[in-house]
């Protein structure tokens, strides 16, 4: 069952207006819409604010996740990463000592992909402007697949579980790596208070955009505890499924093999 928390006020130069938009597409409401415009509104400033507002610890998660992936195995492979937003995680994997495959990069922001060029070669790293929920691959023809902090913004997330299983081959991984929420008492009240009072203001001040990161809490309180995404993980097909929490449990790594 997705978390509860306490519903955040409005912070300095945002109306009553934009947290009502922002509630709304976290809960479902207008969702894929609101996303694939919102992500398409940030793009300029979304790599600086991904590295700023988390003090750089999204590029060890990252790393950790695709450790997670077992690439090795497979190393001239063909990979994707879904909801790829600027290319972050693409461009890290093709950057590893040993890769000599291919990686995908879907995602239905083509201005967020649009700002991801140039971190890798197009031969090794190619944007797919696509939507999760209908990917442009053959059955069972990938060798693995990765989304980090994207699958909540989702608007089906079982049909979209579905739908990587569907696109990789047998035994093949599946990792998500996607924001939590801590479970101690403390860090959970200092990272609540960052999450909707001081995250909200910077990233409107920077992006300009009126919601986006009022969304992003909003959208991390109600996406499933870790339990919960890997019963959701295994009903969508994936077996061996584990997770890991990360950095007091602010993130979680989820990996299942289809």
């Amino acid at each position: 069952m997705p978390r509860t928390m306490d519903a955040p006020g409005t912070t300095p130069g945002q109306s009553a207006d934009d947290l009502e938009v922002a509630a709304s597409a976290a809960q479902g409401e207008g969702k894929r819409e609101y996303v694939q415009q919102m992500f398409s509104d940030i793009a300029p400033r979304y790599d600086l604010l991904n590295h700023v507002l988390s003090l750089n610890i999204d590029k060890r998660w990252r790393k950790k996740a695709l450790q997670r992936l077992a690439w090795t195995a497979r190393p001239t492979g063909t990979f994707l990463d879904l909801c790829a937003g600027t290319l972050d995680v693409g461009a890290m994997l093709v950057k590893q000592p040993g890769f000599q495959g291919f990686v995908a990069g879907a995602d239905f922001a083509v201005p967020m992909l649009q700002y991801g060029k140039g971190k890798a070669p197009r031969s090794v790293l190619t944007p797919v402007g696509a939507d999760a929920l209908q990917l442009p691959f053959a059955h069972a023809s990938l060798d693995g697949a990765i989304v980090a902090f994207g699958i909540r913004n989702v608007a089906d997330l079982d049909a979209g579980l579905r739908e990587v299983r569907r696109v990789l081959k047998p035994g093949a991984r599946f990792v998500i790596l996607e924001f939590s929420t801590p479970r101690f008492a403390l860090v959970r009240a200092a990272y609540l208070a960052y999450f909707h009072h001081v995250l909200p203001f910077i990233g409107r001040l920077v992006s300009g955009h009126k919601s986006a990161y009022t969304y992003l809490p909003m959208s991390v309180a109600n996406f499933p505890t870790e339990e919960n995404l890997a019963d959701r993980m295994r009903a969508a097909g994936f077996s061996t499924v584990t997770w890991e929490r990360l950095t007091l449990g602010i993130a979680a790594i989820h990996t299942g093999t289809a």
